[in-house]
């Protein structure tokens, strides 16, 4: 199962982003954040589908027209039915979706993930977004295998565990890594000439030494 960015840019949200939504009541704004999250997470994975290479360059260098061009598509989709006005709607999208992008690009450059780990990320997430929100979400983003899905039961972790279980994916990509560089080192064919070299080598270094020795004590 792939890091819950789910739950995790949820945390994001309420750490660095307080001030959204912050005129309606606790439960509404909760309710209406999650059900952001989960459109723009949504729309990252369908766009990632259709253009990989085009998200990874926004995710490495975030461009300020494309988190508008796709806030506004969002904001304005015949399938949003969002009961949010829509100024604070596209602001709202606007904000995460910026959010999404910083926060990927520090994964990425904190794992090294590269785009074959970033698309690994994205596209796990599909897993976690079931049953996070209405099935009008999921017409928005254009991820409609997810309409009609059920939450999966799992138990609510803190930010420390969740950044402990991204570690644990990171660490074992590099024992892949680190094994196929030391199959190739134990691979590597010694060339014939260097071992007809070697006494060679050997005999000039000692007279060298030899040299030395003698001048010092002359």
């Amino acid at each position: 199962m792939a890091f819950d960015l789910v739950q995790y840019f949820a945390e994001q949200i309420n750490n660095q982003k307080p001030q959204l939504l912050e005129q309606y009541p606790r439960e509404d704004k909760k309710e209406y954040l999650l059900e952001i999250n989960a459109l723009v997470l949504g729309k990252l994975i369908s766009l990632w589908r259709s253009n990989d290479n085009k998200v990874y360059q926004e995710i490495s260098a975030p461009d300020e027209l494309f988190i508008q061009e796709v806030a506004r598509h969002l904001t304005t989709s015949s399938k949003n039915q969002s009961t949010l006005p829509r100024e604070e709607l596209e602001h709202t999208v606007t904000e995460i979706l910026r959010l999404h992008l910083a926060e990927l690009k520090q994964l990425n450059e904190i794992g090294n993930l590269n785009i074959r780990g970033v698309r690994e990320l994205i596209l796990g997430q599909i897993e976690h977004l079931s049953g996070q929100a209405p099935d009008w979400v999921w017409s928005a983003n254009e991820l409609t295998e997810l309409k009609g899905s059920k939450p999966m039961e799992q138990e609510e972790i803190s930010l420390d565990s969740t950044m402990k279980e991204f570690n644990q994916m990171v660490s074992q990509q590099q024992p892949h890594d680190e094994a196929n560089i030391s199959h190739e080192v134990v691979n590597t064919p010694v060339p014939a000439w260097s071992k007809i070299l070697e006494p060679i080598v050997a005999i000039i270094i000692l007279w060298i030494l030899y040299s030395a020795a003698t001048q010092m004590f002359n």
